[in-house]
Formats: C-alpha cells, structure tokens, sequence
C-alpha cells in the first residue's frame, strides 16, 4: 500500500476506534447584509423602544423603565404622540404585538401581559407567563415571544398558553440575546441585544437565515447623548418597507430591502 493510503486507513481506522465521525458538509455560512438608509423620520428621544410596529399612518410603540414605560400611538411623519397609556410604576414595559384588533404589551420581569382594545386603546385582560418577556410579534395567528435567551415561545393569543418553543440556531450554535421582533414575509427578524445586529430566522425551524448588520446606525446627526441600543423593528406591510430605530434614539430609519446587488 502507497503511504498516502496508508495514513488515511489509519486515521480512518482512529475515527472509527474513538466513535468519532468526520463531517462531509460542515456548517454553511449564512450572509451578513448592511443594507443603506432609504428614509428617516422623527423619534422621540425620550422613548425607551422595547416593542415597535406599525398599523396605518401611525407606529404603536411599547417603552420601557420603571415609571416611565408606556403604550402608544404616534404619527408616523411627525413623530408626534396622539394617544399614551401609561403602565403602573412597577411595571416594565416591553415587547409589543397587534392580532385581531388587540394588543398585546409584555412586561419584563412582572411576568404579565397586558391586552388593550386597538380603537380605544383600554385595558381588557391580563395574562400571566413563566420568565422574562422581552419581544413580541406574529403570523396573524400565533404569536412569537423571545426572552433574552436564544428560545422563542409560541403562543395562543385566546389565554397565552406555550403552544410550542424552539432554539434559534445559526452556523456557530444557538443566537442568544434575541430581543425586539418582527414577523417580514414568513420570516421573524430579531435585535441581538447589545449589538448592532439583527439576525432572520425560520419561523418553523429555528435556522438563522441571515443577519442584517446596522453598524452605522445612528448617523451623526441624529446622535443623542443618552441614547441605548439598536432595539425596534416594524415592517410596513402595505408598502413593504422596513424601518429601525433604538432605545431614545432621535429618528426611525427606512432601510433598503432587498438590498441592491453590489459592484465585485
């Protein structure tokens, strides 16, 4: 036997002695997209974005911080906030869902989930959940919560039972951090806390699909000396337009979706 062959029956031979098996398709990598501002439009700077969305010509947006967390209905051009609810002081607000006229607003570490009237904004329900509520969305039937870890929840609106759970997994392990989430197009896209990430996962299986990186967000103009993280996703479904903003950041960004091809 030539030597070539040899050493390559031995290492064979190792493997098989070890219970070792060496991978034919080692993980892929997944693309990393840094897609350019389209759009911007005013934010109030004194909003601590947990949850974001929007229904019309209006965001409704979940803040944050004990004595200062809010439900609200803001006009999308101006910025200008119509309509506010705010949370009893020992609540934390967070995560923020819109589902047959309802919505649905997490709580950090209260472990409740507040449901308003869409039109009148009132408060009709309370449900109870295990963990910390971080983001919330939806698929027009179910809702999607994370918790700062890499799991994602699936929820029955009717009582807020865990119909299911999964693991958010890309080429390297399990995503944790999840934070603020949207549903775009069959996908959930999610804010990586503490980054200036947002990764896309499949719903149904938990597989990363991609990360969109925002690294250059805020511009320098729209800076703000106490402003927080990348957290706010809301996706324009009449118009399919995507736009972000962070924790008392100064503007909303549009960015460009699917981004155009770039020169090699």
């Amino acid at each position: 036997m030539k030597k070539p062959l040899l050493l390559a029956a031995l290492a064979a031979a190792l493997l098989s002695a070890c219970g070792c098996q060496q991978s034919a398709n080692p993980p892929a990598a997944v693309p990393v997209i840094r897609p350019r501002i389209i759009e911007s439009l005013p934010h109030d700077p004194a909003a601590f974005t947990q949850g974001l969305l929007i229904d019309g010509d209006y965001w409704l947006e979940s803040t944050g911080r004990y004595g200062h967390s809010e439900l609200r209905e803001v006009e999308r051009q101006t910025g200008r906030v119509v309509r506010s609810v705010p949370l009893a002081p020992a609540l934390f607000g967070e995560g923020l869902a819109l589902l047959d006229g309802r919505l649905y607003q997490l709580t950090w570490r209260e472990r409740v989930c507040i449901v308003y009237d869409r039109a009148t904004m009132r408060e009709t329900a309370r449900f109870a959940y295990h963990g910390e509520g971080w983001g919330l969305t939806n698929d027009d039937r179910q809702l999607y919560m994370s918790d700062g870890s890499a799991a994602i929840r699936v929820i029955n609106p009717a009582d807020f039972s865990e119909i299911r759970r999964f693991t958010v997994t890309g080429p390297d392990g399990p995503e944790h951090s999840l934070n603020e989430l949207e549903w775009i197009e069959g996908e959930i896209w999610a804010n990586i806390f503490n980054s200036s990430r947002i990764v896309r996962f499949d719903p149904d299986t938990g597989k990363v699909l991609g990360y969109v990186d925002l690294g250059y967000l805020p511009l320098d103009e729209h800076a703000h000396p106490q402003q927080d993280v990348l957290n706010g996703i809301a996706y324009d479904h009449n118009n399919r337009e995507i736009w972000v903003t962070g924790k008392n950041w100064k503007a909303l960004y549009r960015i460009e979706w699917p981004p155009k091809p770039t020169a090699p």
